[in-house]
């Protein structure tokens, strides 16, 4: 019978990638891609910058997974994981240093015990939720930009219309998820800094 990896927990996923099973570390990459990406791409505002530090984390994933603890809390890891990265992006000069100040704030009020107590899960519960409560023109635009990493340009012709009118379509959208999902304590410490407008 073939095995749901869907269905299996991070910690099952991660015994599975100590393996190098590649269907496990596909699953995990679905599970969490889209998050560290908005985390980076809301603290540096910088898109192929953002993509790399990702692309970068998930290659290391694989590479070295038999340094993740099996009992690891996975979401959490690769936070720290991403936001570690960021700050090496921004101290090297890759960036703008305008978020210094905007990143100080984030790693001072997000530690990672903080982060520990966040249950996946639910932050993908919620996020997906939220997702789906968008117009349905909204999130056909916030689904090309952010999941299919489509540029503003690529969405403007793929639907025929401008790229003001699609940089405000994903402005509005993370407004919105911002301000909903900032209602959840522990979760929306996170996500306010993860769903910065940009």
């Amino acid at each position: 019978m073939t095995r749901d990896y869907r269905q299996l927990t991070d910690s099952e996923l991660i015994v599975l990638l100590k393996t190098q099973d590649r269907l496990a570390f596909a699953e995990i990459y679905d599970r969490y891609s889209m998050l560290v990406y908005f985390k980076v791409d809301q603290m540096l505002r910088d898109e192929p910058i953002s993509k790399d530090i990702v692309q970068d984390l998930f290659t290391t994933i694989w590479e070295k997974a038999q340094n993740i603890k099996e009992d690891a809390n996975l979401g959490g890891y690769l936070f720290i994981a991403a936001r570690n990265r960021v700050l090496k992006t921004i101290q090297k000069g890759k960036t703008s240093s305008d978020f210094l100040n905007e990143l100080a704030k984030y790693s001072s009020s997000v530690s990672y015990e903080t982060i520990e107590k966040i249950d996946e899960n639910e932050l993908m519960v919620l996020v997906q939720h939220e997702i789906s409560l968008l117009s349905p023109r909204m999130k056909e635009i916030f689904q090309l930009s952010r999941i299919e990493d489509l540029s503003h340009k690529e969405i403007a012709e793929k639907l025929g219309i401008s790229e003001a009118t699609v940089r405000k379509q994903i402005q509005y959208a993370l407004r919105k998820l911002r301000e909903q999902l900032g209602k959840h304590s522990a979760l929306g410490i996170l996500l306010l800094a993860l769903f910065r407008p940009h």
